[in-house]
């Protein structure tokens, strides 16, 4: 069971992730992308030793980039090893996925072949997931391919010693593995940007060199991996798509003579249009979503460059267009994964803080402090505007100066109307005695089903989460106090009922306190009122002997 510490690890790992791959895919040569790569894996994913292994035109693998030990990168970087052996060692020990994981016991046939390598000292493991100084781990990158899949191999990643001394996770390999995808990329793209650079250098030659560059452009241009387009620049035209690829063509379903219709304004998604607009048509750059002929949408990262058709001749804009669906696609899974419970699946505690915090400022809106503010301005508060403001419950307190929806609690304990944001604290009685009596596997069966049955008792704009052990949290927003005493009563009723377990009938209680949230508490101070509402009820209850099963 994780800790409830390492959600915001992962998410604070996920958020150095996406920074060190912006910062591989905006180096900007060859070379400062491959260093850039080795030192993302060193910053980003936490291993002491990084070595990026390029594949050469003659199939051998040079060691073009090394981080994390000096002494390491003066000693290796630029050996080469050969094709032969590199393909024994990604065909040995364990396949994490696409990753190739070699433990030392082996690795040891190994140390004589012409692969450079370094390791990094520590001491001999103590337990069975330790790393072990002589163990070795390889993410290979290979060139997108057609229809998603691998290409041809371009370098090998190996890394050497995670921060923590232990074997990577199923969460910390799948990183490692995205990450190679998107090392991949961003190498791939930098050799297509030499070449480019290359060819458009020799454009600006005599006439001789230019037609020369010009149909070496073309090639680069035409049989590019991925979505290449020019459209124009300036005049009443602007943006206007001139010319496409067959890869563009492909990705968005579109013929060729239908692109030449549209601008990328008229094919990006509409949440995403005023991203492209604030990219700048001069070396811009921009992730967002393009349409494809059958409606659906693409992501996509976007690059710009600005083309002289001569030396005083008009402005061509080339956009390099790269398909970057799977990697959001993972993106979401590895935020889902930190936000979310991996046994129910429902959000997780730091998921919970987060929606409770989004809706709580350090406004006090109780109706006390409002009649007050009215009291001492002796008529109703007026904006810079000259507008009076809203005090009614729920209202925009200060619209004159922000647009924060106040989240406001019914003042008396009886209901007098007032709408708010109920939260219901949910602690599960006689779970540990199914725990000690039919194991744990019991008791997550029956976590998964509680969950299972509140989820289906609220309404679609509610949220259950687990706050951790056998304690659930609802919130429910737009309820009157016996709203939410009508729930709780409905979702215990639910609970109550017998759960089955590999045939067998068990029961749990359910105790539940009842917080109210409001502007001027901290999501903490919600979930800690809401929890000792539920002690009271637990202690005003008279005992009951449970048997669970």
């Amino acid at each position: 069971m994780e800790t409830e510490s390492e959600p915001y690890v992962r998410l604070a790992t996920l958020r150095q992730l996406h920074q060190v791959m912006a910062d591989m895919n905006t180096a900007r040569s060859l070379a400062d992308t491959l260093q850039a790569v080795a030192d993302g894996v060193v910053t980003g994913l936490g291993y002491e030793l990084a070595c990026v292994n390029l594949v050469r035109p003659d199939g051998d693998l040079v060691v073009a980039a090394l981080a994390g030990n000096p002494a390491a990168e003066a000693l290796i970087t630029g050996r080469t090893g050969s094709r032969e052996s590199w393909d024994r060692r990604l065909s040995m020990g364990e396949h994490w996925g696409d990753l190739v994981f070699i433990p030392h016991t082996e690795g040891w046939v190994l140390d004589d072949d012409d692969v450079p390598q370094w390791y990094t000292d520590g001491p001999a493991p103590r337990f069975e997931d330790e790393w072990h100084p002589s163990d070795r781990l390889f993410a290979p990158m290979y060139t997108p391919g057609v229809h998603g899949g691998s290409g041809e191999l371009i370098g090998v990643l190996s890394v050497d010693r995670p921060r923590n001394g232990r074997l990577p996770g199923a969460w910390g390999r799948e990183a490692l593995q995205m990450y190679a995808f998107q090392a991949a990329i961003a190498i791939s793209n930098a050799r297509l940007r030499a070449n480019m650079q290359r060819a458009l250098v020799r454009l600006e030659r005599d006439q001789q060199a230019l037609r020369a560059s010009e149909e070496s452009f073309r090639q680069a241009f035409e049989y590019a991996p991925s979505g290449m387009a020019i459209a124009e620049m300036g005049g009443d035209q602007h943006g206007r798509i001139l010319r496409t690829n067959d890869a563009l063509c492909r990705l968005l379903g579109r013929p060729a003579s239908a692109m030449r219709r549209y601008s990328f304004s008229d094919l990006v998604h509409p949440e995403d249009i005023g991203t492209l607009l604030r990219t700048s048509a001069e070396g811009g750059r921009a992730e967002l979503r393009l349409g494809r002929r059958d409606g659906t949408y693409v992501w996509v990262s976007l690059r710009n460059s600005v083309v002289a058709d001569a030396a005083d001749g008009p402005r061509f804009l080339l956009t390099h267009v790269e398909d970057i669906e799977e990697r959001k696609r993972r993106e979401l899974q590895l935020a889902h994964r930190a936000s979310h419970d991996s046994l129910t699946g429902l959000p997780n505690s730091a998921e919970l803080r987060a929606r409770l915090s989004s809706r709580l400022c350090q406004r006090p809106t109780h109706a006390g402090a409002l009649e007050s503010m009215d009291a001492a301005f002796g008529h109703p508060a007026y904006d810079v505007n000259g507008h009076g403001f809203d005090f009614r419950p729920g209202a925009d307190v200060l619209d004159g100066y922000d647009h924060h929806v106040h989240t406001v609690a019914p003042e008396s304990e009886h209901d007098d109307g007032t709408k708010g944001l109920a939260v219901l604290f949910c602690d599960l009685d006689g779970f540990k005695s199914i725990n000690d009596r039919f194991g744990h596997n019991a008791g997550d069966a029956v976590l998964i089903e509680v969950a299972r049955r509140l989820s289906r008792q609220v309404r679609d704009g509610d949220t259950v989460a687990r706050l951790g052990g056998d304690e659930f949290v609802v919130l429910a927003d737009g309820l009157g106090r016996a709203d939410a005493q009508d729930l709780a009563v409905r979702l215990r009723n639910e609970i109550i009922q017998p759960i089955r377990v590999d045939g067998r009938a068990m029961r749990v209680g359910a105790s539940f306190g009842i917080g109210w949230a409001h502007c001027g508490m901290t999501a903490d101070e919600v979930l800690k009122s809401a929890d000792e509402r539920m002690y009271v009820e637990k202690r005003s209850r008279p005992k009951q002997h449970r048997r669970a099963g």
